[in-house]
């Protein structure tokens, strides 16, 4: 009798020890969709900036601008002039192991003098590669045309280009490079929180659902109306009174914030790469579908006539034979009823098999008929 128990109260451990497995499991999916407020919004004024300058690197092996460049050649004279080298004939300059480049940067928020930043180099005349070179000096500068960094040293190519006369083989692009904390920040780009009684939170993406969902997170975190919504992208937050001497605290408590966005019902299709990008809340109305697809093939066959041999007279003469050969697949007529999911939709598309290419005509003839519930777009 004892033994039956165990064997019924083994059992049904078991039975609860599944069942607490799926409710945490539920529980963990639901928190799965959450996002923290740092990953889907920033503090206004807390941005990048793009530094950009003009540069030479030298040290390539023949792979540099051809003479035909000439801004390359005045750059070289101009340079050797600043360092006492004068009178020197622009004609005489060869430029085979110098390359004129653009020099790009992100200058992160925040950044402090003496900060490296990583810098991407581009060739901006006819070189071949880049590839062993090194970036001399370059001052890196804002929109407001005031420098901000320098940036100098070995530029890193992922790839290579090699070839001669006949043949020749290249691996990614060799005419852009980067080069790892490359750049050193001169100038600070000043950002003052502490005088702000306010600070204003934007959203990635604009959504009335999330921004709401997003004020009344903070305002929880808080204990008080703190945050209220301007529009579907901004949040303009309060700085409570135990955060006004310590906004950084007052920014370090809202960033975690878990929340839920909501997003567009959308299908993106890039006819390029044939890729097709369906979003979860997309819905399908009563449509039926249809498609097959149609093949035609043409070859050309020339016929040759010609006299027999030692024939006195007669010529060769070639007629085209041309045979065309058309083929359409039975497309098979899909149902999708009311409410359908993008789910269900893709399930019933393959069992027709169709490809990508043809799910993007697909898709796009359920929007003109009206029965796509989504917004459809087509980069």
């Amino acid at each position: 009798m004892k033994k039956k128990m165990l064997g019924k109260n083994s059992f049904l451990g078991k039975i609860i020890l599944a069942v607490c497995s799926c409710c945490i499991l539920f529980m963990h999916c639901g928190f799965c969709e959450a996002a923290r407020l740092k990953d889907i919004a920033s503090v206004q004024g807390l941005r990048e900036n793009q530094l950009v300058g003009y540069g030479l690197v030298v040290g390539l092996a023949g792979t540099g601008d051809g003479t035909q460049v000439k801004f390359t050649t005045k750059s070289i004279r101009n340079i050797m002039e600043r360092m006492g080298i004068i009178s020197i004939d622009p004609n005489q300059v060869k430029v085979k192991n110098v390359a004129a480049v653009i020099v790009t940067a992100k200058m992160p928020p925040l950044a402090k003098i003496g900060q490296k930043i990583d810098v991407v180099v581009s060739s901006l005349g006819d070189a071949k590669s880049l590839l062993g070179g090194t970036l001399i000096l370059t001052p890196l500068k804002g929109v407001d045309g005031k420098i901000y960094a320098l940036a100098q040293g070995p530029v890193s190519v992922g790839g290579y280009a090699a070839g001669g006369a006949g043949a020749s083989v290249q691996k990614n692009h060799p005419t852009a490079g980067r080069i790892p904390n490359g750049a050193t920040v001169e100038r600070e780009i000043p950002v003052d929180l502490m005088d702000k009684k306010e600070l204003k939170i934007n959203l990635f993406q604009p959504d009335f659902t999330t921004v709401g969902r997003a004020v009344d997170a903070i305002n929880d975190v808080l204990g008080a109306q703190f945050a209220k919504a301007i529009d579907a992208e901004t949040i303009a937050l309060r700085v409570p009174p135990e955060f006004e001497d310590s906004p950084v605290s007052l920014l370090a408590t809202i960033e975690n914030v878990e929340i839920s966005p909501d997003t567009k019902a959308r299908v993106v299709l890039d006819e390029r790469t044939g890729t097709v990008v369906m979003g979860k809340n997309v819905q399908i109305s009563t449509v039926a579908v249809a498609h097959g697809n149609l093949s035609i093939q043409i070859k050309e066959s020339p016929q040759v006539s010609q006299p027999g041999p030692f024939s006195p007279q007669g010529q060769t003469v070639v007629t085209p034979g041309t045979e065309a050969k058309v083929s359409e697949g039975g497309g098979k007529l899909v149902v999708l009823r009311q409410g359908s999911t993008i789910g269900e939709l893709v399930s019933a598309l393959n069992a027709v098999g169709v490809t990508p290419r043809d799910l993007i005509t697909i898709m796009q003839s359920i929007k003109a008929a009206g029965a796509l519930q989504a917004d459809l777009q087509v980069i």
